[in-house]
């Protein structure tokens, strides 16, 4: 089954006890696709400036990711940067530049319109809806969201709620968007308002899903070495939709399957 995925091509300056980059290829969708594409055939949507050069993408082209739905408007691309310490759970941001991304208002192309699994990454809530008014019943549809939608445009995010399948965010969004410290108890609120699932991510301690009454835990998968976690959450996702959509099964043992392959991403 192939996936749609709507959210961000940034360009990323890092900085960890490790080493930094400057100006490389980052963004929601860049990172949750690539994961998704060792399992299912993606395509993706998003907007980048004239300063992105083909060369950036190429990672992308060579995983065979549609990049027909990628518009490139004057100006320049979405940036982020950010710094981690040795404590590689927690970062400072140190600017982040919304460019062509500050207006990007995806039109879906007739072609996707019918694809069966979307992955809505963590865009504007009004935009989210947008994307979904413009799709054919697809079977599953998972979102992500982060702390800056819960507190700017809350209602409209408890309102997608209704419309989706599986929402995926980490313990600290749950909490705010529940106003539940307890996860069991945030996770069966937020259930409670739609989404049938719950995907909660906990950084190098892994995953938890719940599902009705049920809940279940995966450890975050063993590194020897870890030097820049930027995009982990993102390609979480892209391992856990990129499993769901290959097997086609929603069944339970398989969701948690799913996040299996997500935590090894």
């Amino acid at each position: 089954m192939s996936i749609l995925c709507v959210g961000s091509v940034a360009l990323d300056t890092v900085k960890t006890p490790f080493g930094e980059v400057t100006d490389k290829l980052g963004g929601s969708a860049t990172y949750f696709s690539v994961a998704a594409s060792f399992f299912s055939p993606v395509s993706l949507v998003a907007v980048v400036g004239e300063d992105l050069d083909d060369d950036l993408i190429a990672p992308l082209r060579d995983r065979n990711i549609d990049l027909s739905g990628i518009e490139r408007r004057e100006g320049k691309t979405f940036r982020w940067s950010g710094v981690y310490n040795y404590d590689l759970n927690t970062r400072e941001t140190i600017e982040t530049q919304l460019n062509v991304f500050q207006s990007f208002d995806p039109v879906i192309k007739d072609e996707f319109r019918s694809l069966p699994y979307l992955f809505l990454g963590n865009i504007d809530p009004d935009l989210q809806h947008k994307i979904l008014d413009q799709m054919d019943s697809p079977r599953v549809v998972v979102t992500d969201t982060m702390n800056y939608w819960i507190e700017g445009k809350r209602k409209s995010l408890i309102d997608l709620l209704s419309r989706i399948d599986i929402l995926v965010i980490n313990d600290a969004e749950a909490r705010e968007l529940s106003g539940e410290y307890n996860l069991l108890s945030g996770a069966r609120w937020i259930i409670e308002r739609g989404p049938g699932t719950v995907i909660i991510k906990k950084g190098e301690h892994g995953a938890l899903m719940f599902r009705g009454r049920s809940y279940f835990s995966a450890p975050g998968f063993p590194l020897d070495s870890v030097f820049d976690p930027t995009g982990a959450g993102d390609s979480f996702a892209g391992g856990f939709v990129g499993f769901l959509a290959k097997t086609d099964d929603l069944s339970e043992d398989n969701l948690r399957r799913a996040v299996i392959y997500g935590s090894t991403m």
